[in-house]
């Protein structure tokens, strides 16, 4: 691979007449050639209030010629919930935006499903831009269609599958990233390595200074490897009824935790690498995974200066409620992926003992 930061590389999710580019690379959000072959109609670009003082003038700049509107949404998880959503239809309807219209995520992952879900509900669908400016929006959420918002008694439980027109990942956006949330977004990274690459993995630990230095080959690498990695999935399995499930790795543990302490006390990252650090418990607990492999992937996370150890304030029967009402629960089974090694995953039925045994189990601090 060209490991040139400023080069552009553009990855194809193959979904047949669906199919969407990711585009990567710095600048891009100033460039009206960038969005040109994507709309055709008004564009609404939705941003929160830390985003929009930074790109939101930049962006529409770059849109001028399609009458771009703007909405400002509150900034965090906490308010990824339906009420919020009120204000992008409102916008919409205000202004009297058609079906040809064509709705634009300005912001982190946050941003990212609640356009989404705007978009696949507003007239019945219509077209939307992802613009993820933060790592672990690029490397996970902005790729693949999943939008939606959470509940009070689940994340992620209301939503649909609505694929974007495009997704622009730039490089530049990165740079006003807080170290908590570049962290956070490093958690996504190293999952991709653990589920399906051990190659990569090794890279990330070769890489993590760099990486955390926001050394911008190694940022632009890492961000094209993972989304290559997601995009193979996500074309093998749109709708996650199979080998889409791997993603999941550390997730149902992690959004367990995010509920518990409630939304945005946790960075998602944070509560999925503590949730990562649960899967490789009970991976070894079922004679999976090494403790070598164990001891690997935990040393990886700490080294990224991410959470090993889940809150000590959540009781076993308390994660086993909200693990209780999580998605990917089926006919009352709980799923849960889980590794063989270090780049492969799999999916099995949840083993109540091994599980209540993992979540019982002590995890020392870093």
């Amino acid at each position: 691979m060209n490991n040139d930061a400023n080069a552009m590389h553009t990855l194809t999710i193959d979904l047949g007449k669906r199919s969407y580019p990711i585009m990567i690379g710095s600048d891009l959000i100033s460039n009206a050639d960038t969005f040109k072959p994507f709309i055709n109609g008004k564009v609404m670009v939705v941003t929160n209030d830390t985003i929009a003082p930074l790109y939101l003038d930049k962006i529409l700049a770059a849109l001028h010629q399609h009458e771009p509107a703007s909405v400002v949404l509150p900034d965090g998880e906490s308010h990824k919930q339906l009420q919020t959503l009120d204000a992008i239809y409102a916008a919409l309807l205000e202004r009297r935006f058609d079906r040809g219209c064509t709705l634009l995520a300005l912001g982190g992952g946050v941003i990212g499903d609640m356009t989404g879900f705007a978009a696949a509900s507003y007239q019945r669908g219509v077209n939307f831009i992802q613009v993820p400016t933060t790592l672990l929006a690029q490397v996970d959420s902005s790729v693949g269609g999943k939008t939606g918002v959470n509940h009070a008694l689940g994340k992620n439980m209301i939503g649909a599958f609505h694929q974007p027109v495009a997704v622009v990942a730039d490089m530049s956006t990165l740079q006003s990233l807080s170290d908590r949330e570049l962290k956070a977004g490093l958690a996504e990274v190293i999952k991709h390595g653990f589920i399906l690459d051990g190659q990569f993995f090794g890279w990330l630990e070769t890489n993590m200074s760099a990486l955390l230095a926001r050394d911008e080959k190694a940022i632009a690498y890492a961000v094209k490897r993972s989304c290559e990695i997601k995009a193979e999935i996500v074309i093998a399995d749109e709708h996650e009824h199979g080998v889409r499930a791997l993603l999941n790795f550390g997730h149902t543990f992690g959004h367990a935790i995010e509920a518990a302490m409630g939304y945005g006390n946790w960075l998602h990252g944070e509560a999925i690498s503590a949730g990562m650090v649960m899967a490789l418990n009970m991976s070894k607990r079922m004679g999976k995974i090494t403790e070598h492999d164990q001891k690997r992937g935990i040393a990886l996370l700490a080294a990224a200066g991410l959470p090993i150890q889940p809150p000590t304030s959540i009781d076993a029967e308390t994660f086993l409620d909200y693990m209780g009402r999580d998605k990917k629960v089926t006919s009352g089974q709980m799923r849960l992926v889980l590794l063989e090694k270090i780049g492969q995953a799999f999916v099995t039925d949840a083993n109540i003992d091994q599980l209540m045994n993992t979540l019982n189990a002590e995890y020392p601090p870093a």
